[in-house]
């Protein structure tokens, strides 16, 4: 039998809208079938354990931690992108749009220097057969820097470059309206206090005026030339919203407030929210709580943003923190919702036709643990 020809039994199978006790055949690194029932010749018992489908992330920074695990300290591509892409395997994710950022400000040794070289790392570790997961990446576009549009001009065209997002971090603005929040974030994580702070904030203001809509203008003419899905982030106001709407954007990346994720769903994006939001039951920005917006039907897709467990860890506590979802529902945010939303149909679900890339998930002392993941047929883990 072919290494990626299975037959899984008695496991509880996760479709898009049920749970059924069954069987699960894997043929070519596609599902076959999905039968009641167990199996007796299959090659796989799986001891009632869950069958997922293999999760869906769409923003994560976490290769950024990566190759900068500390400030000014940049660690070989390679070695950090291996790293990632283990600790994402093992956190059930099989499918990632690596967050890139581009836009630096004056002061800082961000990622946007290094892009290219990451790019090449990624390309020849695919090459090599190093990666487990498949990456694709999602270019974070800080619109007030100075040199935002002409550093995504330089990437935009690589075949992985397939989401792109516009953000304003400027102090006042979306996710920082608070300014006390602003200074508790970037003041601890750049060590500013005082006056440095206070010129801190005055410079990214002054870069807002001098370049925000402009490059914003400039990053949604290319992504629609190229095909590029859009995410507007952190959309707060009514006139937000209306903008990212304008601009054809097809994902609201974490509104900062009620109203905004409703607007956005009522203009047809689809609503993405922290998984460690879930997982906390808040913000850790003081905007709204993901759990609040689940509650009200407002709520479609999860990113595990800066934690990359945080996403299976969400998907088991939606259902027991909002009587409205069930387990297919919840699993729906991890996996078919985010992948519809890109444009991806081959993948994030347990049906006929779909990429095996599957799940088992045990649920001990409330915690899910990852027992085996699969990436089109194969164990890779």
């Amino acid at each position: 039998m072919p290494a990626t020809d299975s037959q899984i039994t008695n496991a509880r199978i996760v479709t898009a809208d049920a749970v059924v006790a069954g069987t699960v055949t894997v043929r070519d690194g596609n599902i076959e079938t999905i039968d009641t029932g167990r199996a007796a010749a299959a090659s796989h018992d799986w001891d009632g354990d869950w069958l997922l489908p293999g999760l869906v992330e769409l923003h994560t920074d976490n290769l950024e931690r990566h190759v900068i695990p500390r400030p000014g300290v940049v660690w070989p591509f390679t070695a950090a992108l291996i790293a990632h892409d283990a600790e994402l395997v093992a956190a059930g994710i099989t499918t990632v749009f690596d967050a890139l950022r581009v836009g630096e400000w004056d002061h800082e040794g961000t990622i946007a220097g290094h892009i290219e070289d990451i790019i090449q790392s990624i390309d020849d570790a695919d090459a090599a057969g190093m990666l487990r997961a498949d990456h694709r990446i999602h270019l974070r576009c800080e619109v007030c820097c100075d040199n935002t549009s002409d550093q995504f001009a330089t990437f935009a065209g690589h075949d992985r470059i397939a989401l792109a997002s516009v953000m304003d971090h400027t102090p006042g603005q979306r996710q920082f309206t608070s300014l006390e929040k602003f200074a508790e974030y970037y003041g601890g994580k750049y060590n500013l206090k005082g006056d440095a702070l206070d010129s801190f904030v005055a410079a990214r203001r002054e870069q807002q005026v001098r370049n925000s809509d402009r490059h914003r203008r400039a990053i949604v003419a290319k992504c629609r030339d190229l095909g590029i899905a859009l995410a507007s982030h952190d959309d707060t106001t009514r006139e937000h919203v209306e903008e990212a709407v304008a601009d054809d954007m097809a994902i609201a990346e974490f509104p900062t407030s009620r109203d905004a994720a409703a607007w956005s769903r009522d203009h047809g994006l689809a609503v993405l929210m922290g998984a460690p939001n879930v997982v906390r039951g808040r913000s850790h920005s003081g905007n709204v709580s993901a759990l609040d917006l689940a509650r009200e039907g407002l709520l479609d897709i999860l990113s595990s943003d800066y934690v990359p467990s945080s996403l299976i860890q969400a998907a088991f506590r939606l259902p027991d923190a909002v009587e409205a979802i069930g387990v297919p529902e919840a699993v729906r945010r991890v996996s078919l919702s985010p992948a519809r939303a890109v444009g991806l149909d081959d993948r994030g679900e347990i049906a006929p036709g779909k990429r095996a890339d599957l799940l088992r998930v045990r649920v001990i002392n409330g915690s899910p643990i990852i027992r085996e993941v699969w990436r089109q047929g194969e164990r890779v883990t």
